[in-house]
């Protein structure tokens, strides 16, 4: 099983909505500045493993960017909660982005669930 090219494009709309709400966000906030940096990296990083578990040779390989792609995905749920929740963001932006992060999450434990079963 591979990663399909509209499941790409999503992870990489997803990382440029991250990129885009972290330019919006005030970021003269120090609390707001490190979580929105941390959210930057992780957020970023789910398009990145997207597109490696796309060039694995293995399901095993597979299996493992997928991992790290969950792992990311994980974290930047965190860093938005934390957002939403301590620092007081809200809006559609950070709604949109904690649904789509949970939507994404879903569905790349549902694929390494599948490939895993095959093993």
């Amino acid at each position: 099983m591979r990663i399909n090219e509209e499941l790409r494009q999503r992870c990489k709309a997803y990382a440029s909505t991250i990129v885009r709400f972290y330019c919006w966000l005030p970021t003269k906030r120090k609390e707001v500045e490190v979580l929105g940096h941390q959210l930057l990296r992780a957020g970023t990083s789910v398009a990145a493993h997207s597109r490696e578990a796309s060039r694995t040779r293995s399901d095993a390989e597979f299996c493992s960017k997928l991992d790290g792609l969950l792992q990311e995905a994980d974290e930047s749920q965190l860093w938005l909660e934390l957002l939403r929740d301590d620092c007081y963001i809200s809006g559609d932006q950070i709604d949109f982005l904690i649904k789509e992060t949970s939507e994404l999450i879903a569905i790349f434990v549902t694929i390494v669930s599948r490939v895993r079963k095959k093993l």
